[in-house]
């Protein structure tokens, strides 16, 4: 129709704000605002995490100086040893958050990004399987797996990349393969972000094997892709490659992520979040049962599995069960797979028989539900004083306790954030502790399995913080001039009377 049709047609011309109206409260827009509300709903209580804090304190730093830190600045153990800042642009932003609005300003962080990996989420399934109603069964299955790093933490907007890559590549494979250029400054940005770049990687990488297939085993299925895309993905995956050199500490960083499973023995068997996914779990449990299903789907409903779908399950499966933390990666790989699948169960989407007012009214009870759930500010720091030892912290400022600190492992950031002029003795960057041998160290002090003063002797340590009724914290008392000066429901402090 001719512009000039178009602005004599009055029937055009008023039906438009009605269309408008109809696509911003559609169907697809209805359920990703519930997917909103559903993550805000999930994190609400999830404000305090221990890393939190120092990543907040690298934040002010990095905020303040205009530089990025390369050695320790937080710890008295490590004699400023080197360190990898593979986080440092989401740590500035997690700080800016802080600066704009406090407590109330993470929070708003936390739910943002919260809510953008299962709306991302959504969209891909969405687009991977060509229906809206299924695609959000999936995202369901997004948001089962991803409460494992839904947190104040840099690892949250890494999975995020993670997202927008397979969105990407999604429409660079159905598309114009033009989209997997949109993979250079992501990649740019994620090497940045967070570790998690180089899994980034690894699927492109399935990807690009995947498309020089072109073969049929039963129901396993692969289709060569034409020249032109293949090309295309090729060159994009080299720039991508290229543009992870964007980073302040050059090939150090690019390894980072390959250091921490195959070097850091200590932080990959004892933190709890990378143990392995026990089947007891819930999130254990739904792993098995969505394998199950996709494998029962394709046998029963002779339903196509592709080959880069079988590899990116592999990967994902063996990721997930053996680190909890990484059963995030198994959920984001799986759910576009399983809305595929049975995307043929549901009629797709249709405007045309969609109803907006039943949509504007659900949206409008899910921006409601949000607003009127946000946590206030007293219940932000009410969850800060039940995991942290925040009284602990006035009684040192107080009493002017001073000389080197032992401090229990998940207070570390804590006290690097509340109590700067303080050395920490460990915290949760694991990573540079254990590089240093102080870790391991802790690790035996902590567990009884050398003698309590061969530590407290060898650092000096002129009073400790621990949380109250640890394994610790019951042995102090039974050491020669070492008593308590403070205990709450939380902590206790120990001072060394005499040497």
């Amino acid at each position: 129709m001719s512009s000039a049709l178009w602005a004599t047609d009055p029937t055009r011309r008023t039906a438009h704000p009605h269309h408008l109206f109809r696509r911003t409260f559609s169907f697809p827009a209805m359920l990703a605002c519930l997917l909103a509300m559903l993550a805000t709903l999930t994190v609400r209580s999830r404000f305090n995490d221990t890393d939190t804090w120092w990543q907040l304190k690298t934040g002010e730093i990095i905020w303040n100086t205009h530089t990025v830190p390369t050695t320790d600045l937080f710890s008295y153990t490590t004699n400023h040893h080197a360190w990898v800042p593979h986080e440092w642009l989401s740590q500035l932003l997690i700080y800016g958050a802080y600066r704009w609005g406090g407590y109330s300003g993470l929070m708003l962080w936390l739910c943002f990004f919260s809510a953008a990996l299962l709306v991302a989420g959504y969209t891909l399934c969405s687009l991977y399987s060509g229906n809206s109603k299924t695609a959000f069964i999936g995202a369901l299955i997004i948001w089962l797996f991803s409460t494992t790093v839904l947190s104040i933490r840099p690892q949250l907007l890494g999975y995020l990349l993670l997202v927008f890559e397979l969105i990407l590549v999604q429409l660079g494979r159905t598309r114009d393969p033009r989209w997997f250029f949109g993979l250079l400054p992501l990649f740019a940005l994620w090497v940045n972000c967070h570790g998690s770049f180089f899994l980034g990687l690894l699927v492109l990488g399935v990807f690009l094997f995947s498309s020089f297939f072109d073969l049929r085993l039963g129901l396993l299925v692969s289709s060569r892709w034409d020249l032109r895309r293949r090309r295309t993905l090729v060159w994009a995956f080299l720039l991508s490659a290229a543009a992870l050199f964007l980073n302040p500490v050059g090939v150090k960083q690019i390894l980072y992520p390959l250091n921490t499973l195959l070097r850091q023995r200590i932080v990959v068997s004892q933190i709890t979040e990378w143990r392995p996914l026990q089947f007891t779990d819930p999130r254990g449990a739904a792993l098995l049962a969505i394998l199950g299903c996709i494998f029962l789907l394709v046998i029963v409903r002779r339903a196509e599995l592709l080959w880069h779908e079988l590899l990116m399950l592999i990967i994902g499966t063996i990721l997930g069960i053996n680190h909890q933390r990484l059963a995030v990666v198994f959920g984001l790989l799986a759910a576009p797979i399983v809305s595929r699948l049975i995307s043929t169960t549901w009629d797709s989407y249709s405007a045309e028989k969609d109803h907006p007012v039943p949509n504007a009214v659900l949206i409008t009870l899910a921006i409601a539900t949000v607003i009127m759930t946000f946590p206030s500010h007293q219940d932000l720091e009410k969850q800060v004083a039940d995991g942290n030892p925040v009284k602990a912290v006035e009684f040192i400022k107080t009493r002017h306790l001073s000389g080197h600190m032992l401090n229990a492992f998940n207070y570390g950031g804590y006290l690097i954030w509340a109590l700067p002029e303080q050395p920490v003795f460990l915290d949760g960057r694991a990573d540079v502790y254990e590089w240093s041998g102080v870790l391991d160290e802790f690790a035996k002090w902590a567990t009884l399995q050398s003698d309590p003063n061969a530590l407290l002797n060898k650092y000096d340590v002129n009073f400790c913080i621990l949380e109250r009724g640890s394994l610790s914290a019951n042995v102090m008392p039974l050491l020669p001039n070492w008593k308590v000066v403070y205990f709450d429901d939380v902590s206790v402090i120990f001072v060394r009377s005499a040497k």
